[in-house]
């Protein structure tokens, strides 16, 4: 049998579905998190590829 592990809470901080650009809540947050490793919204994203600066 498998033993289950708790996850700590410091790493549950980071699925807050906040961005951390414009710190509104949005579900693409987690998404973005997971395929990107940033934590940034679906617009926030889009506006970093068109003006990446």
């Amino acid at each position: 049998m498998t033993e289950y592990q708790k996850i700590p809470n410091e790493n549950l901080k980071d699925l807050d579905n906040i961005c951390d650009e414009c710190k509104k809540e949005d579900e693409s947050v987690t998404q973005n998190l997971i395929l990107t490793g940033f934590k940034i919204c679906k617009s926030c994203r889009i506006a970093k590829t068109i003006f990446p600066i």
